[in-house]
């Protein structure tokens, strides 16, 4: 569910160096890293701005990869999306 491997890879950051800067244990970065533990939401948060990144971003997608949005334009001609289609 976390995207948290992907985000250190990015970010060029090690799990231990994470778990130092968190002051944790280089097991709780790997538990979390591998969906065996669900860190709280003061962990989370922590974690989002070590790798400066906003909290949703530490998160994958629940949404059906294989739904394509539908978009329509407010009273301010912005995009907004008002709901998905199957994509075939």
């Amino acid at each position: 569910m976390l995207r948290l491997k992907e985000l250190l890879k990015e970010k060029g950051i090690s799990g231990k160096k994470l778990a130092e800067r968190l002051s944790v244990s280089e097991n709780t970065i790997s538990f979390i890293a591998n969906g065996k533990q669900q860190p709280r939401f003061e962990l989370l948060k922590n974690i989002a701005d070590i790798l400066e990144v906003d909290i949703r971003e530490l998160f994958k997608s629940t949404r059906d990869e294989e739904l394509e949005p539908i978009y329509k334009r407010d009273e301010n001609g912005e995009l907004v999306i008002i709901g998905y289609l199957k994509k075939e």
